[in-house]
Order: structure tokens, then C-alpha cells, then sequence
């Protein structure tokens, strides 16, 4: 039988990222904490907390995290009151989801705004790249995720949401001082391109798709959303914009489509822990209503 209020401590740490701030989340000493950390290490013969700054989990703190994570939402369900030893009453239970910049630089946050009209849950959520935010559910860091990934996890479902659509965007500035000569293999090699980091591949992709070209141009890197847009207005370099935050600026000249036109879609889907209960459920069904209501998806 575990010891849920050492492994309250254990996820406190990991979560807030120190002994000091986990004792203030739960309204302990920092020594009472590092006792209950230490005692449950030593009982379970395995190091749960790399310490540090911050102090992260090994795999075996994550999993058993991942592990009280599902207690806790599925005790949210028996009692709204019930709260285990260690554990501030009146704390709200706290999803982890994992969403890629886009969704949540567009329609990601009319879908969690929806959810928490009607609950005090809160959302804890994680950025990573779409084709990588499935990793995070594996792992047992967050128990839902907007991902590119199809492949199903074991213990969860997954839901086809639609697809985010891009277009190859630059300012009109810098497409007739890069691109005078027409968009080819020859004028994409020397012209700036953005890509938001090292597995943003979607720059690659429309070049290769749209003219058969093998992208190797300077680059510039840009992990922000809006920070992609703000710079490609600005003329620093091109780049794969959302359609749903790019076409008013390409309606109005301020960005032009570099030809050919062709347009790229990254399929996303829901993927989520298969566990009886109502937040996740209702958290699904706001997500999917979403998703469903966007004509950018």
C-alpha cells in the first residue's frame, strides 16, 4: 500500500520544483517534506527526486506522480471534499494536458475557457511540439494531449479534432528583395526562413512538397507563436503561418502567400487517459465542441 501522504510531497516537489516551494503549496515545513521524501525512497529502495535547481523526477517519481495524478481525479468524483493527508482542503484538482503553441495560439483556449465556466478545476498545461505532446502522455506527465500523433497509447482514446491549416508567408518588403527573381531552389537557399525550433519541420515540408526543393537556407529561430507572425510582418525571413492568424494580414497585403500557393494541413488529435471521470470527460467533450465549431480545424 502506497503511502499517499509521502507521495503527495514527492509530486509537490516535483511539481513546484523545490522543497521549500512544495512546503508552501501544502502549508509544511521544508523539513517535514524532505522527511516524507526521504522515508518513501528509502521504503521503496529507489531514488523518486533528482535534487537540484529544480529538482525533477527520475522515471520512478514520474510514474508514481502519474499514479496520484489518476487518484486524485478519480477521487474528485466520489467526494469534491475529499482530500487526502498532506493535501491543502480546498485546493482545486489540477489537470495536466499537453498542446502545441498554435492550437493554443488559436483555438485551444475558447475550448479550456468553455471547460472552466463549469468546474473549479484548473488546468496545468504543457507546450511542446505537436508531434511530440503524445511523448508527454506515454511518459505519464499529463493525462490528455493535442497531438499530431496517431498512434494509439496504451490506456487511452483517441479523437480525430481536424486540422490546422498554413500558408508560406512573407512581408511584401522582403519578397521583392529576396524573392525578385520568382520563389526557386536557387532564391529559397539564400532567403532567411523561421522555424519556431529544431523539429519544426514544416518550412522543409512545404518547400519539398510545393517545389521539390530540399530547404537549406539561414534560419532564423523563433518559439513563439505570435513571435513567428510579429517577425515574418517585420521582414526578418518567411515562414509556415496558421491560416486562422495570417489571413487578415494576407487579405490586406501585409503578408504575401509565396507562390505556389500551396497550403499545408497537420491533422491533430485528442488523445486521453480512458479513466471514469467527469472532469476528463467534460474537458473532452469542450475540446471536441471546439474543434467541431472552427472552420480553421
Amino acid at each position: 500500500m502506497l503511502d499517499y501522504a509521502s507521495l503527495n510531497a514527492v509530486g509537490a516537489v516535483i511539481r513546484e520544483g523545490s522543497f521549500e516551494r512544495a512546503a508552501k503549496a501544502l502549508g509544511m515545513t521544508p523539513s517535514a517534506i524532505s522527511q516524507r521524501v526521504r522515508g518513501l525512497e528509502e521504503r521503496l529502495g529507489a531514488i523518486l527526486i533528482v535534487r537540484g535547481q529544480p529538482c525533477l523526477a527520475t522515471d520512478h517519481g514520474r510514474s508514481l506522480c502519474a499514479h496520484l495524478d489518476r487518484v486524485r481525479l478519480l477521487e474528485a468524483d466520489l467526494s469534491p471534499d475529499l482530500t487526502r493527508e498532506g493535501a491543502r482542503p480546498g485546493q482545486p484538482l489540477a489537470l495536466k494536458v499537453a498542446v502545441n503553441a498554435d492550437s493554443l495560439a488559436t483555438w485551444f483556449p475558447q475550448a479550456v475557457a468553455d471547460f472552466g465556466l463549469g468546474t473549479s478545476a484548473t488546468l496545468d498545461l504543457t507546450l511542446d511540439d505537436e508531434g511530440h505532446t503524445a511523448d508527454r502522455l506515454r511518459s505519464g506527465e499529463v493525462l490528455a494531449a493535442v497531438t499530431a500523433d496517431p498512434t494509439p497509447v496504451p490506456g487511452c482514446r483517441t479523437i480525430p479534432l481536424g486540422a490546422i491549416s498554413y500558408a508560406a508567408c512573407a512581408n511584401p518588403a522582403f519578397v521583392t528583395r529576396c524573392f525578385g527573381d520568382g520563389v526557386n531552389a536557387g532564391t529559397l537557399a539564400k532567403a532567411p526562413h523561421l522555424r519556431f525550433d529544431r523539429r519544426d519541420q514544416l518550412q522543409a515540408r512545404w518547400a519539398a512538397e510545393g517545389l521539390g526543393v530540399d530547404l537549406a537556407a539561414p534560419t532564423h529561430w523563433v518559439p513563439s507563436t505570435h513571435g513567428f507572425l510579429d517577425l515574418a510582418m517585420a521582414g526578418l525571413g518567411w515562414g509556415m503561418q496558421p491560416i486562422a492568424l495570417a489571413e487578415e494580414h494576407i487579405a490586406s497585403g501585409r503578408l504575401i502567400e509565396l507562390p505556389p500557393t500551396h497550403r499545408i494541413e497537420v491533422k491533430l488529435f485528442w488523445t486521453v487517459a480512458r479513466l471514469s471521470s467527469g472532469l476528463l470527460d467534460r474537458l473532452t467533450d469542450a475540446v471536441r465542441a471546439t474543434a467541431a465549431g472552427r472552420s480553421d480545424l
